[in-house]
């Protein structure tokens, strides 16, 4: 079978347009998540029925994530993320109409799905775009979703400070995401199946392949999901430290992930992924043991942004190992997403749960076992090497076969 060559500079503009996919799906979380008080106050539901709703968008992605191999499949993969994202960015606007708990759940659990369903499918095409451009771009695809839901963010934090009506505000974010979206997924590389490769099962478990790779992927989310919702609160009554000083080591976790994200491809390109994730969980876990021997805030804060740093690409290089371990790409990281979906869901409640039976110190000492885990598991990401990129990418290509 021949090899198509792609023109440089065609690869390039598709990996801006993937990234800039990435970024548009971030802005959305973004968005939402600056606006949680006022869903909460409009819908009329207490703190205790506000949590059991935000877990509704992990329980929509977890179940619906496995459709999408099958809609890209049929579609080919830059239909499908076309549809999906837009789907996703005008998802945006259904929790802020939720007049109740039920319509609330309701509407956060589609929000969840078509979350979930457009995140496998730009995986996929960002993976499929790393193996033609030989070199590593994962984790700056991640980096660029940190960025959007830092711009989203930003935007939900001076809609807030107006004191504007979240379903105004979320009606021109999802029109100008949607709008954004639709533009730039025609810059996607389009991967079509084989004519002769069978469709994936519309639902099914994580494929084998993916199961020792999700692993890998949940002892990072499980940190992540425990440092973002805690870390905080540990400041706070643990070291006895004031709102300020506390909010700042989560900014200070979030901002050395995003960071470490945005240059992590130069790092993978030198190191190799198995060494990279080798690395970052030794100082995740001296991060962490950091947070459990704090006797002084900058100590714990430290920690934090040192767990941030550390466990920053191991999801993106999850993914793209996931999108090399077996034929259906889709498939093998939707397995993948499936299951650090799950970590993120279990992390702050399992974090809470231990912290309510022993201490939160005692909970950050899980943590960093987990984050041990990172280190002696990060094998299962090693490829073969091989980034030949598969013929069934049906864009336009430069003169002339490979053979």
């Amino acid at each position: 079978m021949s090899e198509v060559v792609y023109d440089k500079h065609r690869l390039r503009r598709a990996r801006i347009a993937v990234a800039t996919v990435f970024c548009v799906h971030g802005a959305v979380a973004g968005s939402f998540a600056t606006r949680v008080p006022w869903v909460q106050e409009h819908s009329d539901v207490s703190a205790g029925m506000l949590g059991l709703a935000l877990a509704f968008p992990a329980i929509g992605a977890s179940v619906a994530m496995p459709l999408a191999s099958r809609i890209s499949h049929r579609f080919g993969a830059r239909t499908a993320l076309r549809g999906l994202l837009a789907m996703w960015t005008l998802a945006l606007v259904l929790p802020s109409l939720a007049p109740n708990l039920p319509t609330l759940c309701l509407a956060l659990f589609v929000y969840g799905a078509t979350s979930g369903m457009s995140d496998v499918t730009m995986n996929a095409i960002g993976v499929e775009t790393e193996t033609l451009m030989r070199k590593s771009i994962m984790s700056g695809l991640h980096g660029m979703w940190s960025v959007g839901a830092l711009i989203g963010s930003a935007a939900g934090t001076v809609a807030a400070h107006l004191g504007s009506d979240a379903r105004l505000h979320h009606v021109l974010a999802a029109a100008v995401l949607t709008a954004t979206g639709l533009a730039v997924c025609q810059g996607v590389l389009d991967v079509q199946a084989e004519p002769d490769e069978e469709a994936p099962p519309r639902f099914s478990l994580p494929p084998k392949s993916a199961l020792l790779i999700g692993a890998v992927g949940f002892c990072a989310v499980f940190a992540e999901g425990a440092s973002l919702d805690w870390s905080a609160v540990y400041l706070r009554d643990v070291l006895d430290t004031s709102a300020g000083v506390a909010a700042a080591s989560t900014t200070g976790f979030t901002l050395t992930m995003a960071i470490a994200r945005l240059v992590g491809d130069a790092v993978v390109d030198r190191f190799g992924a198995v060494r990279t994730v080798r690395a970052g969980g030794v100082l995740a876990a001296l991060g962490g043991l950091l947070v459990v021997l704090a006797s002084h805030p900058v100590m714990a804060m430290g920690g934090f942004a040192l767990m941030g740093l550390g466990i920053a690409v191991v999801v993106p290089l999850a993914f793209a190992s996931a999108g090399r371990s077996g034929p259906n790409p889709s498939q093998a990281i939707a397995g993948v997403a499936t299951i650090t979906y799950t970590s993120s869901l279990i992390a702050p409640s399992a974090i809470g749960a231990l912290a309510q039976a022993t201490s939160l110190v005692t909970s950050f000492a899980l943590v960093t076992l987990l984050a041990c885990g990172l280190t002696v598991f990060a094998g299962v990401l090693r490829t073969d090497g091989r980034t030949a990129a598969r013929a069934r990418t049906t864009d336009a290509a430069a003169p002339g076969p490979r053979s």
